[in-house]
């Protein structure tokens, strides 16, 4: 329903008859009076259906009262439309049913996360969208009382807007990444306020405008009394003054630190000793509040399905335009997990969260890889004194043993297990440490970091003044975690009769019949599922009763060929241009012989997020003629 706009010619269609009449002011019960004569308050009502992503409810008819907890104070944001998107300048109105570019807006704002429906692209996109945000009390039993104006006056966290644009082929892009300062809805007339916001670009474009978003705030139930507007400005300015000074002590001490650091060897100059990193807005902030102590609620069981969600999340370098050397843009965790992609220190950063978060004692390690060049991992350090480094990307792990230098030549020495060469620094979200050894080779890097002669520590002091949570109002708030929406069932089934529809096609256009054994299929299913699993924990199993069970369902003289492959996304087309090149599939799905029976299965594990680890078998069983 066009609910806006219904109500807006019901009100001038009220304007004008009572104009007519008598020229007294109308009162709001008139207009509510009008909307009830004509049934669209009861339209409305009947309308309304509640879903956990989308808060809705339609423009007030005396109040929202349905979803509200009246002891609760609430932010209304509306999204009233898009203009200005001058990329999208040239595009043509899409036709009813035509595929095309979207945009998505996603919302965080204290522990509360949004998206609203995707829209079309455009130069004014149709983004008109509601969300209703909690605005709670953190104190422990504070949560039920009503916040008062002082306490969100203090209330620094902003609303966190990310500009997602979805292609036609579901690859995803970041527009923009904004962050809303809503507090001037409290020195608002009735506690309501409208605005333009002007988004910017990201990474090398992050000074140059994305487009422009109208929004409209208001609190319910609105405040007895208003601030005064400079209170706010005034309490802002605060804010930020403080902020600033405490990042301006950290550089001058971060300076000096770095300066001690390059007296002990003048080769340190060289070392991928990273205290700063920009993201995607082009702000320069420590590495160490990148890092932060999340947990998974019961979204994720244990470390290593952490570290297997994690490397489900694409990865993608950075975007530059032209040549030249990598764009080097760590991304804050909401504008990564609403892109579902990003580079190697995305995913760095968010395992060691994760791995923090289940109690292990985890780093990130900035070094370089052996073919690669520069890379972030995680590190872990058991109570025994164990180090294991964890591939983000791939969620492997492997267990460090350093080379001794000093050893005997003919004494045995441990094989190098992992793919990385050096290592710069480590840190988490509260120590940052510099490799001060004679060589970074990772093979002769001991990992004792009490040892100020191998790993020359900034204080924890300077660290956590600008990278603990609350510490300075210009670090992004951290998102929780989402459940996955996707019903893995449905997008399995779904996937398979694409494939299917797609195999049978090709045998078609050469000239080859299809028949399907579901049986055969069916069989399919315990296979992919051992081989998430052994993704998962390291552990394999089951693959005794899949042998036994193909073993049985292919009678004497007949041969069985099966092929598995694993992928991160869900489009068939794309999967299966993928499955031949190889040409093992090939082989099984142009098969030609007697007696020739195809099976395929696909199976879509989901995580949050709706990260996708998607499985698919091809078999195929014919007679063996000699």
């Amino acid at each position: 329903m066009d609910i806006h706009g219904k109500i807006r010619e019901v009100l001038a269609d009220t304007v004008k008859d009572d104009r007519g009449s008598a020229h007294r002011p109308l009162s709001e019960a008139d207009f509510v009076h009008a909307l009830q004569r004509r049934g669209i308050i009861d339209d409305v009502m009947k309308d309304l259906h509640f879903t956990q992503v989308y808060h809705h409810f339609a423009d007030r008819a005396k109040h929202p009262s349905t979803n509200l907890d009246p002891s609760r104070r609430y932010l209304y944001l509306q999204v009233l439309g898009g203009k200005a998107f001058l990329e999208h300048l040239q595009e043509s109105e899409p036709l009813p049913g035509q595929v095309c570019s979207t945009f998505t807006l996603y919302l965080h704002f204290r522990n509360q996360r949004f998206r609203s429906k995707p829209v079309p692209c455009a130069c004014e996109p149709d983004l008109k969208e509601g969300f209703l945000l909690e605005i709670h009390r953190d104190g422990v039993g504070d949560g039920s009382k009503m916040v008062d104006a002082t306490t969100m006056l203090s209330m620094c966290d902003p609303v966190h807007l990310v500009l997602i644009k979805t292609d036609t082929s579901s690859e995803t892009t970041l527009v923009s990444s904004y962050f809303l300062d809503w507090r001037t809805v409290l020195s608002s007339p009735s506690c309501k306020t409208c605005f333009a916001v002007e988004l910017l670009g990201v990474g090398s474009e992050s000074k140059i405008p994305a487009g422009v978003l109208t929004i409209s705030l208001e609190l319910f139930p609105p405040m007895p009394e208003t601030l005064n507007t400079g209170i706010v400005s005034t309490q802002q300015s605060l804010e930020r003054q403080r902020t600033a000074e405490k990042e301006r002590l950290f550089l001058v001490y971060a300076k000096q630190w770095w300066r001690e650091f390059l007296e002990i060897r003048p080769s340190h100059q060289s070392k991928l000793v990273k205290i700063f990193a920009q993201d995607e807005n082009g702000v320069n902030r420590p590495v160490c509040s990148y890092v932060r102590v999340l947990r998974a609620g019961r979204l994720l069981e244990s470390p290593r399905q952490a570290a297997r969600f994690v490397s489900l999340l694409a990865h993608e370098r950075a975007p530059v335009v032209g040549g030249g050397a990598k764009q080097e843009q760590w991304c804050t965790l909401m504008a990564f997990l609403c892109r579902g992609k990003g580079d190697c220190e995305d995913h760095a950063t968010l395992l060691c969260s994760l791995l923090l978060g289940f109690g292990l004692d985890a780093y990130v390690c900035v070094g370089t890889k052996a073919k690669t060049g520069p890379h972030a991992w995680v590190l872990t350090r058991g109570t025994d004194g164990s180090i294991t480094f964890w591939e983000s990307l791939t969620a492997h792990r492997y267990l460090h043993r350093p080379i001794d230098p000093d050893a005997p030549p003919l004494a045995p020495q441990p094989k190098p297990s992992s793919p990385y060469r050096t290592v710069g620094c480590v840190f988490n979200h509260q120590t940052f440490l510099a490799n001060c050894q004679p060589s970074d080779a990772v093979d002769l890097c001991v990992f004792d970091f009490q040892n100020p002669s191998r790993w020359k520590a900034m204080s924890e002091e300077a660290v956590k003044s600008v990278c603990a949570p609350g510490s300075t109002t210009s670090l992004p708030p951290l998102p929780p975690l989402c459940a996955p929406s996707l019903d893995p069932a449905e997008a399995s089934n779904h996937l398979e009769l694409e494939m299917r529809f797609l195999v049978s096609e090709h045998r078609k256009d050469l000239d080859l019949a299809t028949v399907w054994d579901d049986q055969l299929s069916y069989l399919l299913s315990s296979a992919l599922s051992a081989y998430e699993m052994e993704r998962c924990t390291g552990v394999s199993c089951g693959n005794e009763e899949f042998q036994d069970a193909v073993r049985r369902a292919v009678p004497d003289g007949h041969t069985f060929k099966g092929f598995p492959i694993h992928f991160l996304h869900r489009n068939a087309r794309r999967a299966f241009a993928t499955c031949l090149r190889s040409p093992f599939c090939e082989e099984i799905v142009c098969c030609r012989g007697d007696h020739v029976r195809l099976a395929v299965r696909a199976r879509v594990f989901v995580y949050p997020e709706n990260a996708c680890a998607v499985w698919m078998m091809f078999a195929c069983k014919y007679r063996s003629v000699l």
